[in-house]
């Protein structure tokens, strides 16, 4: 499955999958054959950061 363009909803998908399938971000990216620098760009860009502990955008 890919990850949707809209940075929303890619937001949502991504703490979805984040939540219920990956320890953390790496096995996401590595899994789904996404750039991680990327992801945290698009996300970074609505104002979402990656929360390690929480393992989750935040």
């Amino acid at each position: 499955m890919d990850l949707p363009n809209d940075a929303m909803m890619l937001l949502s998908a991504v703490n979805t999958k984040l939540r219920d399938f990956y320890g953390n971000l790496d096995e996401l990216c590595e899994d789904m054959g996404e750039n991680k620098d990327n992801l945290i760009e698009k996300l970074k860009a609505i104002d979402y950061e990656y929360d390690e502990k929480l393992n989750r955008f935040v």
